[in-house]
């Protein structure tokens, strides 16, 4: 498997306004690796897994509804067959490992150095979080003998609960780091901490936030039984346990240059010379998705956060399902994508609120609103203390108050009074009313589901691995509002999805003697997927 190791030379130029070229320039050749230090790999290191989340939520939007095909677009192939084969999606692999290195660069040179304590714990956070991802997408993968560089170009593979075990024991220690800190340790500064700005309080938070949602996607669906060690690690959390309150953002100080755009933006509205993206063009939102919050079909009223979302809410919107690909598809708006909310096109489209704030915004590695849901579902199993529905209306809560956020990150509205408007509009609704979900399947049933409407477009891959554990929120038949499968479909399962994508070319052509043999896109389940 090739390994390389990316040493950024420029993030702290970026931040500062000096010339580069882009904020994630940087030296790929693994024989003329560049020597730095971890306070100038960081923040280009968080940039670069910022870019990352955007290729990840674009492969899970897929799967999960958030995103289907517009009218006059072609070459669709696998997302519509799920016929998925090693040359999809090899990026995410590649990419994540790349990124990988950078964490694993700033981890060991920083251990055992008491003055960058707070960057060792930064370094291992971050490892967790990007080996979730690749376990998540892919099962087993290298781990204890990955990032080696040359030293092991063809690692093992290690199995995907064990390497989730590790992962919490990694956050431990990060946070004991942290805990630990002594006044030789240097703070981290804001303009090398573009998450937090140096505030290891909030890095303690995200790392047992992070653990959580380890241990409650490895304890499986409700019904199946919980490893041990699950429960073991679960028992360590305390009513004290301090868990993420605010959205982790990253901001390298985007600007509306070429390079240096948010990658959300980039990808999906318009380049920095004002181009509508093809990408963006491409794509609206399935009736599915739709549907929770008005429209044929709805399943929940949600006028609020559907105008926020959606360009022509409620009945201007082009709504599709995955794999109708003929003459009465909608496109989506002309010199404008379904779900930039704003005025004006190309460069002259206006920040707004929403999920596309504008080009400067800052992106999303995890919302409060996840990590509040989290909290409603181990503490309804009964994993953690405290009450499932406050946790519940918290989650949403924090829905309404990301959407409400400008291009800086100020609220804009009421998030309190819009939570409050939502819950009495859906009153006799289950999955809004957390009082009428009497029985652990109903309140696990609204929890997630709510998690999904609140991951909406901007964390793909993390609604698509709640579904795969949980089956929420709920699919049937094949009405486009009943289900998110496509109608061309080849998968020989009940629900007509997939379970997974494939290992990418690039490992059976460089590791071949370690890379599994034998996966299919309908069988080889990730191992939280199995009862």
């Amino acid at each position: 498997m090739k390994k390389i190791y990316r040493y950024f030379l420029c993030g702290v130029m970026a931040l500062t306004a000096l010339s580069c070229d882009s904020f994630l320039d940087v030296n790929e050749n693994p024989n003329e690796a560049t020597s730095t230090t971890p306070q100038l790999v960081l923040p280009t290191a968080l940039a670069a897994t910022a870019s990352n989340s955007v290729s990840y939520t674009d492969y899970g939007s897929f799967l999960v509804g958030y995103i289907v095909n517009a009218g006059g677009f072609g070459g669709w192939s696998t997302q519509f067959t799920y016929a998925y084969t090693t040359a999809n999606y090899g990026g995410l692999w590649s990419s994540t490992y790349d990124n990988l290195n950078d964490y694993h660069y700033i981890e060991t040179t920083a251990s055992g150095n008491e003055e960058l304590a707070y960057y060792e714990a930064i370094g291992k956070i971050m490892k967790a979080y990007n080996f979730q991802l690749l376990v998540d997408t892919y099962g087993n993968v290298p781990y204890t003998e990955a990032l080696q560089g040359g030293g092991n170009l063809t690692p093992s593979y290690d199995n995907g609960e064990e390497i989730y075990q590790d992962l919490v024991e990694q956050l431990d220690a990060a946070v004991a780091l942290i805990d630990n800190a002594s006044t030789s340790t240097l703070a981290v500064s804001a303009n090398s901490d573009i998450m937090f700005g140096g505030n290891m309080g909030r890095w303690t938070r995200f790392a047992n936030t992070l653990k959580l949602r380890l241990l409650v996607r490895a304890s499986r669906k409700p019904g199946a039984t919980v490893p041990g060690w699950v429960t073991t690690q679960l028992n360590e959390f305390t009513a004290s346990t301090p868990f993420l309150q605010e959205d982790a953002v990253v901001n390298p100080g985007y600007l509306p240059n070429a390079g240096q755009q948010n990658p959300l933006w980039n990808l999906y509205h318009s380049d920095a010379a004002g181009a509508t993206t093809a990408t963006g063009r491409s794509r609206i939102p399935s009736r599915y998705v739709f549907s929770f919050y008005g429209g044929t079909g709805a399943k929940i009223v949600d006028d609020t956060r559907g105008a926020l979302i959606y360009r022509g809410f409620p009945n201007s919107t082009p709504v599709n399902q995955l794999g109708v690909n003929d003459n009465d598809v909608p496109t989506a708006p002309s010199n404008s994508i379904a779900w930039y909310t704003g005025t004006g096109t190309g460069l002259s489209a206006a920040n707004t609120t929403g999920i596309f704030k504008g080009r400067t915004m800052g992106q999303p590695l995890m919302l409060a609103a996840e990590s509040h849901f989290l909290q409603a579902e181990a503490r309804a199993r009964g994993f953690i203390t405290g009450d499932a529905k406050s946790a519940f209306r918290a989650g949403i809560e924090s829905s309404f108050r990301y959407l409400m956020k400008d291009v800086t990150g100020a609220v804009v509205g009421d998030p309190v009074a819009a939570t409050n408007a939502y819950i009495a509009a859906n009153q006799d609704n289950d999955l809004v009313n957390f009082d009428l979900a009497t029985s652990l399947d109903q309140q696990m049933e609204a929890i997630i589901t709510q998690k999904y409407i609140a991951l909406n477009f901007l964390f793909g891959h993390e609604a698509w691995n709640e579904f795969r554990r949980t089956g929420y929120p709920a699919v049937s038949g094949t009405s486009a509002t009943s289900t998110f499968a496509s109608t061309g479909s080849t998968s020989p399962r009940a629900d007509r999805l997939p379970l997974r994508i494939l290992y990418p070319a690039s490992e059976y052509s460089l590791n071949p003697n370690n890379a599994p043999s034998g996966v299919t896109p309908f069988d080889n389940p990730i191992f939280w997927d199995v009862d």
